[in-house]
């Protein structure tokens, strides 16, 4: 019996935009910079105003792909050593995330914990956390910490700093390519 949280039944959304975010951030960390510089800040504002609602709800869906993908890939490497992903992955980003209270508030944990089991046990986490309502505002920077947090746990292990942006935007042709195929139906992920 299918699950209503199957992500065949959810829509891909704006993937590039969302790991343009992941990549960014990502960079920032390796740089050694602990803040956003101002014009970087700027231009980041400048992006998110222009989206809309449509856009907004479409990077929103975006992010829950790249947090699919990634537990995918998680899931993959972890089962080929014979062990859980949700072990080994779950304990370490609920510990990251309790140090970061001003980005992520503790009443979100559970939310982005839950997030990361559905894609881990192969639902959609967008489809998952809906069904509990629309997304509230305070869920926005910790969805973004959990994409940033699922790469760099990825990039520590291939030891590649750019392994787990590289790895989605090789993907991302065949997916615009597919798209253009299948224009009636949804896009899966």
């Amino acid at each position: 019996m299918s699950s209503p949280c199957d992500p065949q039944h959810a829509p891909a959304g704006d993937v590039g935009a969302a790991l343009m975010m992941v990549d960014s951030r990502l960079k920032i960390v390796h740089e050694g910079k602990t803040k956003i510089d101002p014009e970087q800040r700027a231009l980041m504002d400048q992006f998110t105003a222009s989206l809309g609602p449509r856009g907004a709800d479409a990077v929103l869906d975006g992010a829950c792909t790249l947090i699919f993908m990634f537990m995918k890939w998680l899931r993959m490497a972890y089962e080929d050593h014979d062990r859980d992903v949700i072990e080994y992955v779950v304990p370490n980003l609920v510990a990251t995330m309790r140090m970061m209270p001003r980005s992520v508030r503790p009443e979100v944990i559970p939310t982005m914990t839950g997030l990361v089991i559905a894609a881990g046990t192969g639902l959609s986490p967008n489809l998952w956390r809906k069904q509990y309502g629309y997304w509230t505002k305070d869920e926005m920077t910790p969805l973004e910490v959990t994409a940033f947090l699922l790469a760099e746990h990825i990039n520590r292990i291939t030891e590649d700093p750019d392994f787990a942006v590289r790895m989605i935007a090789e993907v991302l042709p065949d997916t615009d390519e597919e798209e253009d195929d299948d224009d009636d139906d949804e896009p899966e992920y």
